[in-house]
């Protein structure tokens, strides 16, 4: 009898854990006796039909290494015409049972829609280092991108004091603000501008001038969306998301910052070095966790499913319920973020 044949794509922006992620979904799929296929390039191998079996001897190291063997794109099947005809065809000629589809919530708002329309059977596997899928508590890749952006954080104020400067990072995030307020809080910035609150120049003036009295450096880290106004129209993608890469968010930041305190400032932009790298022990876990558990769902035939992560627990989630809002930053953590970087803001003006 033949196996059962089950494939894997990754697609949208890469992030460490997913190849832990795939790892998980062969070694578990393997066991339970299907055969494993690797999509190219996302969405794009599903609409050509590129594909290349997956063997354990194919994912036993890749644990350790960041980015996704199976490349990855930002191709959306229903922007392309005949984009879904060619999808369901490829299904059907490489003779597949299921398909897991790891990404964030464009990849996997494809996915939702191609069972509830298609009845496909995919089970998704949140990936973003954004972390701003509602379903789950936290998704890979946001534990590894902190991890890198505290550390630029960290270097940004070594360098900063020793020429008595105020310091900008500005770190990823296109509609929710986790990585910029964790990388804020955990680096100890002093003023932290994420997409979810208008920044308040004055307010942020006011705690860098304090800040660098009583420190001589200061911080901020911003989200490179965060809302500071436009000077044309925004280039779209194929998801209708800003393309953000000429924004110049966190420049135009340290502009306002060095005009309103007449300290010498400088930017720095993160940017894609986020995305590379190892996965942290957190991430190649949370990886590891979740593809075991979309190989469990197909095997159970839960498909329409996304693996969350609630807790301490994995578990199966309607794709339609995952993709249906943004987790954005909540009002309770614009208190926390004000106590972190602005109790002492008069202190050192009184000095």
């Amino acid at each position: 009898m033949a196996k059962k044949k089950l494939a894997i794509l990754t697609g949208g922006g890469d992030c460490p854990g997913l190849n832990p992620a795939i790892r998980g979904v062969v070694m578990k799929a393997s066991r339970l006796g299907y055969e494993c296929l690797g999509i190219q390039e996302g969405w794009k191998g599903m609409i050509s039909g590129c594909a290349k079996p997956l063997a354990l001897e194919d994912v036993e190291e890749i644990v350790r290494l960041g980015g996704t063997i199976l490349g990855t794109s930002r191709t959306n099947p229903y922007k392309k015409e005949g984009g879904v005809r060619s999808v369901l065809e490829t299904f059907k000629k490489l003779d597949l049972h299921a398909l897991v589809a790891m990404g964030g919530e464009d990849t996997l708002g494809v996915a939702g829609k191609l069972y509830k329309e298609q009845g496909l059977n995919v089970v998704g596997v949140p990936k973003t280092m954004d972390n701003d899928l509602s379903a789950t508590d936290y998704t890979f890749g946001f534990d590894s991108a902190v991890t890198i952006a505290v550390d630029a954080a960290e270097r940004l104020i070594d360098t900063g004091r020793s020429h008595r400067r105020a310091m900008v990072l500005e770190v990823m995030g296109r509609h929710a603000g986790w990585v910029s307020l964790f990388t804020g809080i955990a680096a100890g910035a002093d003023y932290i501008c994420i997409p979810e609150r208008p920044v308040d120049v004055k307010d942020m003036s006011a705690k860098v001038k304090a800040a660098h009295a009583r420190k001589k450096v200061a911080l901020v880290v911003c989200s490179e969306a965060v809302n500071m106004g436009s000077a044309g129209e925004e280039k779209l993608d194929e998801f209708g998301h800003m393309i953000l890469k000429e924004r110049g968010v966190g420049e135009r930041i340290a502009k306002i910052v060095e005009k309103e305190t007449s300290i010498e400032t400088r930017h720095a932009v993160i940017g894609h070095i986020q995305r590379g790298g190892a996965p942290t022990l957190f991430d190649r876990i949370l990886g590891t966790r979740v593809g075991l558990k979309a190989a469990e769902l197909v095997d159970a035939g839960q498909f329409g499913k996304m693996v969350a992560l609630r807790g301490n627990d994995v578990l199966g989630v309607s794709l339609e319920e995952a993709t249906s809002k943004l987790k954005t930053v909540p009002p309770e953590w614009f208190e926390i973020m004000d106590t972190l970087t602005g109790a002492q803001a008069g202190a050192g003006a009184a000095r």
